[in-house]
């Protein structure tokens, strides 16, 4: 079976292009102002892609784990479970590594979050009426400006996170195809080897006859 037809690599292809995804949502994540209402709405939706594709990786490994039991029979060799190993161990750091900077980015953004809120509470006499009245305004000004662009990222990272979920719902579909054609192939074994049983059986049973009327003979 070539790679282009064996279900793993089809698999494989499907989740490297969902981290691929994830990765470049991260690097915009990183870019964002912590505590900013995008980088909360991008936090979650992270962590939920990691847990996605981690449960994806893990339904592979299931996968190479029954085509262990048999190598030959699905075709391949050790040389190439090992490297299937390899290659879901090597994603599977890949999405921790996404995952861990997130939740600390995001246990951060609370701490610095509550700072900033107990700084604003404390009263600074040394502004005038008139300071007070400019950065009002440029506080708005800023504010508008921040907020367009924030609704223009957040419109970005919905198009590519539905890009991202739609990619998900087709691994999670052909590793169930995988999973059924498994346990299709196990059964076949099992009944296969219960025919073999049974020709053998007869096999004896006919050659003990043989022999019965021979010797009469």
């Amino acid at each position: 079976m070539s790679k282009a037809q064996d279900p793993f690599y089809i698999v494989k292809e499907e989740i490297q292009e969902s981290i691929d995804k994830l990765q470049s949502s991260f690097h915009q994540w990183e870019r964002i102002s912590p505590d900013s209402g995008e980088q909360v709405h991008l936090t979650k939706e992270l962590l939920a892609n990691c847990e996605s594709i981690e449960w994806q990786v893990d339904e592979l490994d299931k996968a190479i784990s029954v085509a262990a039991r048999d190598p030959s029979w699905y075709g391949i060799d050790e040389v190439e479970l090992e490297n299937r190993r390899r290659w879901t161990s090597t994603a599977r750091t890949q999405v921790g590594n996404v995952k861990k900077a997130v939740v600390a980015g995001k246990e951060n953004g609370n701490t610095a979050s509550a700072m900033r809120r107990e700084l604003m509470r404390l009263p600074n006499s040394h502004h005038t009426d008139r300071s007070n009245q400019y950065f009002a305004e440029d506080n708005d000004d800023f504010i508008a400006s921040e907020s367009d662009t924030q609704m223009l990222l957040i419109k970005q990272q919905d198009e590519e996170l539905d890009e991202l979920s739609a990619s998900v719902e087709r691994i999670g579909g052909v590793g169930l195809t995988i999973h059924e054609e498994l346990l299709a192939q196990e059964k076949i074994i099992d009944e296969l080897g219960t025919e073999m049983d049974s020709t053998t059986n007869r096999l004896d049973f006919v050659q003990v006859i043989l022999s019965m009327w021979y010797w009469s003979l």
